[in-house]
């Protein structure tokens, strides 16, 4: 019998009541072979190194540091004092530990032992552990503990759970739910304890009984609502008002069912919502993202006919400078995703927002971007901007139809006049585009609508640059007299293939490939993704590899000319020099400049010197085009004042056959 129940502890089957002494002993004798102060690591501190030490006295567990900038900062910490002989009431609560053979870090073993033992001695209520876990420490191994625990219950018990047994287990979780345990999540080396933790409440609650009565179960940090609902309702809401912190000030948050969404319900179904005020800033601190939950986490579990609701959220922080948005917590991928929900009306003290419950999204909450809302000097640059933009590009197509015929005399001069034509239009389509897209962007975001904005946005903005691309491709061959290979329709199509075929593949195949898991879009703009799909480097990537091949082009042809000038006239030097800068002048304010300072923007989203000077270039690029593309060529004002002369020679000659008719009147017959 005694090996038996040697064995039986050693398998830490840890109800069984005779074990306590031998692990008693067995401790012991473990504590006096550690001498090691706790908290201090030995060795030199190098940059990447990790220790590890054991945790102060009375506790059980360990904590591990990492060396960074040759200093010892904790990361993770596994101490507690709860185990399985003083979980229970009426055992004493003292730390029995029994050195590194307990493990509570997977959901098996002594964890679900203890829940299987919860069952045996408290049935009714699951009351028999709340007392200890009150008294116990807030520690980051306590709360991995009860973590475990409150995921064992959920599991053992399948259905019909009262009234009685919410209070208990949401008593439970209230304590490692308080706000001065939220740094602690931190130090969990489990990332997920805080996922599985409002995994594990949603599906407890999901199997909760109400019978007639409606049930209003409230704690400082987690308060659960339950009744029934039926097609007669004219609707129902939830509202919760609870702290978020330590002080008295209190954010509300109200579920809203509305009547229409009531008479899809063919028989009477229960409905439960369950808020909480800290849990996203744990989910924050233990998954370390970088996202802040402005407002209660309002889980919201529904019969499967209502597929959707409406989510009133009072804000944390009350700043109009942030981004708001509306998110689902995908309880797969244990992310925050904002295709559950979509923002129907925002201002600084709250946020609305319409949400579709399922099995993968059950709880909703608001996000506050950290990136700061677009500046008004901003919105004045970009708008004004693109209104210049769009002038100087009607205008420089105009110039161009006017002095078409007069400057497309030799085919080089042709093909390069089609480049510029051809980036004036794809740039005017682009801004256009983009003002759509500016408009169909905000709080009432129409998806299908922003789709193909941003779709078109895309593809006309790469267009520029891959007609900018063939526009260089055209002077080095021009430089290099190439053109005599190809025919002029041959050189025409390669040019169009370039300038129109390339990105409407690159566009198509981007929203091919993110939309269909709605990673196509950002949640706060018409533009393409880059916090989920990095949708947008089908854009930066093809746009950078041209700048790049246009510098590289404008070394070669400044290398190119610098020998055909040797052994030349002055004239032809001087000729030489004023098309390589012209080339320089055109590539390098369109294509490096304007886009180093957007990629920039990427990098460093906070930097409003950056978003002026790439708010500026951008918004402006029409007028660029028409002054380096167009005014600066001496062709085109050459062309330009021949067609004025002639405008003025003919005028003249208008009014001279005008006044000699008016001096010499025609006589009619007498």
């Amino acid at each position: 019998m005694t090996r038996m129940l040697l064995l039986s502890c050693l398998m830490f089957l840890l109800p069984i009541e005779p074990c306590r002494t031998l692990c008693q002993a067995a401790s012991k004798s473990k504590q006096k072979v550690s001498a090691k102060p706790h908290g201090i690591c030995d060795g030199v501190c190098m940059d990447n190194s990790h220790c590890s030490q054991p945790c102060p006295p009375d506790t059980e567990g360990t904590m591990g540091f990492a060396c960074r900038k040759k200093k010892w900062h904790k990361i993770t910490d596994t101490c507690r004092t709860l185990n399985a002989f003083n979980i229970f009431e009426g055992d004493s609560y003292s730390v029995q530990p029994f050195g590194e053979n307990i493990k509570v870090n997977t959901y098996a073993g002594k964890s679900e032992t203890i829940a299987d033992m919860l069952m045996q001695r408290c049935p009714a209520d699951l009351s028999c552990v709340i007392r200890n876990i009150q008294k116990s420490p807030r520690l980051p191994g306590n709360i991995a503990f009860i973590v475990q625990l409150l995921h064992n219950i959920s599991t053992v018990l399948s259905t019909d759970i009262d009234e009685a047994k919410m209070q208990s287990y949401s008593t439970m979780a209230n304590h490692i739910l308080n706000s001065k345990s939220i740094s602690n999540w931190t130090f969990i080396p489990e990332r997920n304890s805080s996922c599985v933790l409002l995994q594990s409440v949603n599906s407890f609650a999901r199997k909760l009984f109400i019978n007639k009565d409606a049930i209003d179960i409230s704690d400082v940090f987690i308060h659960t609502m339950g009744t029934i609902i039926s097609g007669n309702n004219t609707g129902k809401n939830f509202t919760f008002s609870m702290r978020v912190n330590d002080t008295n000030n209190e954010i509300t948050g109200r579920v809203l069912i509305s009547r229409d969404e009531l008479r899809k319900m063919p028989f009477p179904s229960q409905v439960v919502s369950i808020a909480f005020p800290t849990l996203g800033a744990i989910l924050e601190a233990s998954l370390l993202e970088n996202v802040t939950v402005n407002g209660l986490v309002l889980s919201v579990i529904l019969p499967k006919e209502l597929k959707r609701i409406s989510l009133i959220f009072e804000k944390i922080s009350k700043s109009e400078e942030k981004r708001t948005q509306c998110v689902g917590w995908h309880s797969l991928e244990s992310r925050w995703d904002q295709q559950a929900c979509e923002i129907i009306q925002d201002n600084a003290h709250q946020a609305v927002c319409r949400c579709r419950p399922s099995k993968l999204f059950t709880s909703f909450s608001i996000l506050m971007s950290p990136h700061i809302l677009e500046n008004p000097i901003l919105t004045y640059i970009t708008y004004i901007g693109l209104g210049i933009s769009i002038c100087s590009l009607i205008l420089c197509l105009s110039i161009e139809a006017l002095v078409w015929s007069q400057v497309t005399k030799t085919e080089i001069s042709y093909l390069r006049h089609v480049c510029i034509a051809n980036i004036a239009a794809t740039l005017l389509m682009a801004d256009m585009w983009f003002i759509v897209a500016s408009f169909l962007s905000g709080p009432l975001t129409h998806h299908n609508g922003c789709v193909a904005a941003t779709f078109f946005v895309h593809f006309f903005y790469l267009s520029v640059f891959f007609w900018m691309l063939a526009k260089a491709l055209l002077i080095l061959y021009g430089i290099l007299i190439v053109f005599h290979t190809l025919s002029k329709s041959a050189l025409v199509a390669s040019l169009f293939s370039v300038g129109y075929g390339c990105p409407l593949l690159i566009a198509v195949i981007t929203v091919a490939v993110t939309e269909p898991s709605k990673g196509y879009l950002r949640p706060d703009a018409c533009w393409l993704n880059w916090d989920m799909t990095k949708a947008l480097l089908a854009f930066v990537v093809p746009a950078l590899a041209i700048v790049v091949v246009n510098l590289i082009t404008v070394t070669l042809v400044i290398v190119k000319t610098q020998r055909a000038v040797i052994g030349s006239s002055m004239f032809q030097e001087v000729r030489a020099i004023v098309r390589i800068s012209k080339n320089i002048a055109i590539l390098t304010p369109l294509l490096g400049l304007t886009w180093g300072f957007g990629i920039a923007t990427v990098i460093n989203d906070s930097s409003l010197a950056f978003h002026i000077i790439f708010s500026l270039l951008n918004a402006f690029q029409g007028f660029f085009i028409l002054v380096f593309g167009t005014i600066l060529d001496p062709k085109i004002r050459e062309a330009l004042k021949s067609r004025v002369t002639s405008a003025k020679w003919i005028s003249r000659i208008s009014e001279n056959i005008s006044s000699e008719f008016s001096c010499h009147p025609t006589k009619g017959p007498s």
